[in-house]
């Protein structure tokens, strides 16, 4: 399949004995920079998915279809393995079924399924669980709606924040036994907290944010951890630049007097402009 050498990757990263850092990637640009500067891994988070194709903050409102089509776009531009934040699979297990076929189809390497109740119910304030019964379920659908057994699916639990790391771990072990390829924390206060979750489970880990004391990859690498979040300040750098562009633009600054790369030099390296124009002349016949 096209997008098998992508999944194989982060099958490697997840079978390794090493912890990797992935790139927050969000569109076509950033994903190419990734790529560039040799992150072996994209992760593309709800929360940048929301802002890059909406405008709006992480609060559920993007739909599976327009989260599949921005993967399919950054497919389109990099060969870059990306673990995508499913959220909870857009509603309930048949949901999770579709949510797995439609970014299989774009060229997910991985992607993260939930126990989180979303969108959060009317009136109350704090972030709630699904069911034990429910998030297995959905385990389960995830499964069964893959069709190429490379792509990886993770089971994510956020319990360790919400209700407790005893709940997380529970869960955890369930995910676990439905046959998923991951388990996906957020929540982790310490180290251990990540101790009692490495002892108790089997899978390889994915921690979506920790405190500072945690953060010694040989340390996350020596507890199972083979994927650990930075957070997603790219967009967020991305966001300040263009502001303080057209601010300093509204403002009278001339173009030419704007520090920085200028727009010809990072559209050069971006696009890698000889390797398309080889590919090209590769695809039209004109190569000997």
């Amino acid at each position: 399949m096209a997008f098998r050498s992508r999944r194989e990757k982060l099958r490697s990263i997840l079978s390794g004995s090493a912890c990797v850092h992935p790139g927050s990637v969000y569109d076509a640009i950033s994903i190419r920079i990734a790529e560039d500067l040799g992150f072996p891994l994209g992760m593309f988070g709800g929360s940048v998915a929301s802002l890059a194709v909406l405008g709006d903050p992480d609060i559920t409102l993007i739909t599976l279809t327009e989260l599949a089509e921005q993967m399919r776009r950054m497919s389109r531009a990099s060969t870059l393995p990306v673990l995508v934040d499913a959220d909870h699979g857009y509603g309930n297990a048949l949901n999770v079924r579709r949510t797995v076929q439609e970014l299989e189809a774009a060229g997910a390497a991985g992607l993260t399924i939930e126990d989180t109740l979303l969108p959060a119910a009317f009136g109350e304030a704090k972030v709630q669980l699904i069911s034990l019964e429910e998030g297995v379920g959905k385990m389960k659908a995830a499964l069964d709606g893959r069709s190429d057994p490379s792509l990886v699916i993770m089971g994510r639990t956020g319990a360790a924040s919400i209700s407790s790391i005893a709940d997380a771990i529970k869960r955890a072990r369930a995910y676990e036994a439905t046959g998923v390829d991951a388990l996906f924390f957020t929540g982790i206060k310490s180290r251990a907290e990540l101790e009692a979750i490495a002892s108790a489970t089997r899978l390889p880990l994915v921690l979506g944010g920790a405190p500072d004391e945690m953060n010694a990859i040989d340390y996350l690498g020596s507890q199972r951890v083979r994927i650990a979040l930075q957070g997603h300040p790219p967009i967020a750098a991305a966001t300040r630049a263009v502001f303080d562009t057209l601010k300093a633009l509204r403002e009278g600054t001339a173009p030419k007097e704007l520090k920085g790369l200028s727009s010809a030099d990072l559209t050069n390296r971006v696009m890698r402009e000889a390797d398309v124009k080889a590919r090209s002349a590769d695809f039209l016949g004109l190569k000997k």
